[in-house]
């Protein structure tokens, strides 16, 4: 079994904190609280400390904007999902444009689908207030915007050399 990495436990707590603190720059969207620093994050999570690690952030991201009253039930499968993805996408290419296409699908069409049931069996909706794809825009709107700031962050970090010196140090 592998030792844990204080070095990843640390950024992944601080990446956490960033999307707590993050999610109050939200914006309504078809209702649905859309918030991108969660999705920057996942991008950010890929590239430095992998697809589990993404996970566990997004994951503990999520139950601590719940528990704050910062979020809703639809913060787990819109970010989850995308972490996965793009953390998977990250590990197998190390492409970052494939990576923020990897976040977008995941969040924006899975984790938009997955949303659905949450919905209807966790927060009580009626199955008529909502069509079956109603989480899919706003998630694609919150994960384009999340996602093109997480390009910009790694690839700016990438010309610097910056991106390869903060892999290693993780390793």
């Amino acid at each position: 079994m592998k030792k844990l990495s204080v070095k990843k436990l640390a950024l992944a707590g601080m990446l956490c904190a960033l999307c707590v603190v993050g999610s109050v720059f939200s914006f309504p969207m078809f209702g649905s609280k859309c918030a991108p620093i969660q999705h920057m994050v996942n991008v950010t999570c890929a590239v430095l400390l992998g697809p589990w690690w993404g996970v566990g952030v997004a994951f503990v991201a999520s139950l601590l904007r719940n528990l704050l009253g910062l979020g809703s039930l639809m913060a787990f499968p819109g970010s989850m999902f995308g972490a996965l993805l793009c953390g998977l996408v990250y590990h197998k290419t190390k492409n970052i444009l494939a990576t923020m296409v990897g976040e977008v699908f995941g969040t924006s069409i899975l984790g938009g689908l997955c949303a659905y049931p949450v919905a209807i069996f966790l927060m009580g909706k009626s199955a008529g207030d909502i069509a079956f794809y109603a989480y899919i825009v706003p998630f694609l709107i919150s994960t384009a915007v999340g996602s093109i700031i997480a390009g910009v962050l790694v690839y700016s970090l990438q010309r610097s050399g910056a991106l390869r010196s903060m892999q290693q140090s993780l390793s």
